[in-house]
């Protein structure tokens, strides 16, 4: 250390900054310090060796949770342009030591959602240094401020120069620190009162041989002169939570967030490529971003790349900057190879300005038993951890892809959401699955939660469902989690499930919760087919919870409900009549009954229009009401004595959009004509308050289906389908009674499409 300078050596850096991490390796050289305190917590050191291991590729983040609640965590994140990774790294190479100096991560996680009462008024606005500083320079953009008096300094220049930069910086700070004070930052008194202890033990064991690396707006107060009286004061009364800490792999989409050091960056992509490319970045970036365009299928030539760099110089140039900042090679990208659109620009701030490079951790970092299974699980599965979202499409009838699925399920029971199911594209069969799988560093913190549970996932699921079962209040979510365990395969967990499942079924009596859960169950009860899993228990409560739905369902519906618990129930019926289809191979009578319970609902005046409507449609769509008895019932609910919001009800029930209404009206005359009679009959003012119900009704109607049916009107009421046909409004192939040859004529096709290449029936 130059024998000139006083006191240790205090490098003020901005996190995540890359000319700062070049100026700290350059200053570190030419200091020769003897150690190095570095801004984090202290309960990292012993961590701090892991940061040599070859398995280690940031950007990482060292995680402190308390003990006994993983939830309450903090991040102290770093990636390779990180001023303290560099300071870590350069430490181990000289064979210096190396430690953290910041407030222990056991007073923050303590203090962490209690009132702080040094806290600013809630109207109060913590300063930005960078910011108060661009704006004195003239400059309104910070970002553009540091890339111009920082970034675009190179290689950070030689060891004098990076010092006399830190000098300057830190002079800067200490005027600003001089006017405002705190900067309404009081948590930072506390912190800047323990690293001035640190510092302190550190002269104790090395003299004024040290250097310091933190955050520039903390330089002038650990330069101040204070009393050790006065910082064990600040210090005195804090509260203390017993503190675990690991290293976990980080993003750099994570860093684009504020967090750890509070220290968010818009632009980790740009500061990567700003750290690694030494020499003529703006060319090299340019270059990655044609190479990415090119990927996307778009024509980018190496004339574009030229183009474009001559065009950033330019702009550069013109605005006085020393060299093409991020904006300025944006512009010239979004002008040269983009077209001028900002959608592939996009793709370019998303992929590159920010990035999906995750990190990894060695295998000998400390972590829960849990997450040493689900390592392990990853492994075997081949299921990588990725930044980068990405699909996921499981055969369930593969067993490696059977025991993905189980694994992703088991974790979102545990809260890990890792995996998100979403619609299959390429099959509706319950032997496929697809996953939105997207890791974020916040999964370490639910995998440390979920550890409580068990030390394997399989064990943590399955105690983690037993427990939510026996504290489920409502008999839907005791159904919902029955499923969830299926799905999971938790056959320990089952008989649990299953046992809270019937006491909640027992002592329930209302009918819509009942109606909510059964679909649920009968879904439940296919998964033994796909997965292999042992559904029967199920049957039983599947069955009982049927036979009370029909005892109950009738009475429920004919009390007085208003238009929304109408609504509600009606499709609680289509839900139960869905449950009934997948319940009726294991019960014969059930289908009858259920069909009865319909033929109630549907006869019944005193049910809702709108349930005696959708009754009349399900039992006409199984075949168990002839045209013209449903056109009997229609007549009676249009019919000048029913009021016109029961009739429009009615409507809806039984032609609402979703349920293929419009095409039965194109092809049944008699039921488009007694809807066309009732609607020109309605009086003006019921009119009016019953026109919302009808647009929704007639709305949600395919366009084609539309129009036939306004032709039809337009011809009058009397117009059939035969008619119809004629004119070409309505599709060929429909006649009052089965054509048996044109039907057979399709057999081959639909028995193809029912049959999977490997012979398996789809289910």
């Amino acid at each position: 250390m130059s024998a000139a300078r006083r006191g240790p050596l205090l490098l003020g850096v901005r996190h995540h900054g890359p000319g700062s991490a070049r100026a700290v390796r350059a200053a570190l050289d030419e200091a020769r310090p003897a150690a190095v305190l570095i801004e984090g917590p202290p309960e990292g050191d012993a961590l701090l060796e892991l940061a040599a291991d070859p398995g280690m590729r940031p950007p990482v983040a060292l995680l402190a949770h308390a003990a006994d609640d993983p939830g309450r965590a903090a991040f102290w994140p770093l990636a390779d342009f990180s001023p303290e990774w560099v300071a870590i790294r350069w430490a181990q190479e000289a064979g210096v030591p190396v430690r953290f100096m910041d407030l222990p991560a056991a007073h923050a996680l303590a203090a962490a959602g209690e009132p702080d009462a040094d806290h600013a008024e809630p109207d109060a606005v913590r300063l930005d240094p960078l910011a108060v500083l661009a704006e004195t320079a003239g400059y309104d953009d910070p970002e553009r401020w540091w890339e111009d008096v920082v970034e675009h300094r190179g290689t950070g220049g030689a060891g004098e120069e990076a010092l006399g930069a830190f000098e300057a910086l830190g002079e800067a700070m200490g005027a600003l620190r001089e006017t405002y004070g705190d900067g309404g930052h009081h948590r930072d008194l506390v912190r800047e009162a323990y690293m001035r202890q640190r510092m302190r033990a550190a002269r104790r064991e090395f003299g004024d041989g040290y250097a310091v690396v933190c955050g520039a707006w903390h330089v002038p107060a650990l330069r101040a002169k204070t009393t050790v009286a006065a910082d064990k004061a600040l210090l005195t009364g804090l509260a203390k939570v017993k503190v675990e800490t690991t290293w976990v792999p980080w993003t750099h989409r994570r860093l684009a967030r504020a967090g750890g050091y509070g220290a968010g960056i818009t632009s980790p992509g740009w500061y990567a490529h700003l750290f690694s490319a030494r020499d003529r970045p703006v060319e090299r970036w340019l270059t990655k971003v044609a190479g990415l365009l090119r990927e996307e299928d778009r024509q980018v030539s190496s004339a574009h790349v030229i183009e474009a760099v001559r065009l950033a110089e330019t702009l550069a140039a013109m605005r006085g900057r020393p060299l093409p900042g991020l904006t300025e090679t944006l512009e010239s990208v979004r002008a040269v190879m983009c077209d001028g659109s900002d959608i592939p620009l996009a793709l370019i701030e998303d992929r590159l300005v920010v990035g999906d490079v995750l990190g990894e951790v060695p295998d000998g970092a400390p972590v829960v038993p849990l997450q040493r299974d689900l390592t392990r699980q990853q492994r075997s599965l081949r299921l990588k951890a990725e930044a980068q979202e990405r699909e996921l499409e499981l055969d369930l009838r593969k067993d490696t892809d059977a025991a993905k699925s189980l694994l992703l399920h088991r974790l979102r029971l545990l809260g890990i959401g890792w995996g998100t199911p979403t619609a299959s594209r390429s099959s509706t069969g319950t032997f496929r699955e697809t996953w939105r799988l997207r890791w974020e560093p916040e999964l370490s913190v639910r995998v440390a939660e979920a550890g409580i549970w068990g030390t394997t996932v399989l064990a943590a699921a399955t105690a983690r469902a037993e427990a939510d079962a026996a504290a489920a209040e409502e008999l839907g979510e005791v159904t919902a989690l029955a499923e969830r365990c299926l799905l999971a395969g938790l056959s320990e967990a089952l008989p649990a499930v299953l046992r809270a499942l019937a006491d909640r079924a027992a002592l329930d009596t209302d009918v819509a919760r009942l109606a909510k859960a059964l679909p649920a169950l009968a879904r439940s009860l296919r998964y033994g087919d796909v997965r292999g899993t042992d559904a029967t228990a199920l049957g039983a409560v599947a069955a009982g919870l049927a036979e009370r739905i029909c005892v109950a369902l009738p009475p429920a519906c004919a009390a007085g409900l208003d238009a929304d618990a109408a609504a509600e129930l009606r499709g609680h019926v289509d839900g139960v009549h869905g449950a009934v289809g997948l319940l009726a191979d294991a019960d014969d009578g059930l289908r009858e009954r259920w069909s009865a319970v319909l033929r109630t609902l549907a006869d019944r005046d005193t049910v809702p229009g709108v349930i005696r409507g959708r009754a009349a449609r399900l039992l006409l769509d199984d075949g168990r009401l002839e045209a013209g008895e449903t056109a009997r019932l229609m007549g009676l609910a249009l019919s000048p004595a029913a009021s016109p919001a029961d009739a429009a009800g009615w409507i809806e029930g039984f032609a609402g959009g979703s349920s293929g209404g419009g095409t039965l009206l194109v092809h049944d005359d008699r039921l488009l004509g007694l809807i066309d009679t009732w609607l020109v009959g309605v009086p003006e003012r019921a009119f009016t308050d019953v026109l919302p119900l009808l647009r929704r009704t007639f709305g949600a109607y395919e366009p084609g289906v539309k129009r036939t049916l306004g032709e039809l009107v337009r011809r009058g009421p009397a117009a059939s389908a035969e008619a119809a046909r004629a004119t070409g409004s309505a599709p060929e192939g429909f006649a009052p009674d089965l054509d048996p040859e044109r039907a057979d004529a399709v057999t081959e096709l639909v028995r193809m499409l029912l049959v999977s290449p490997d012979g398996v029936a789809a289910a």
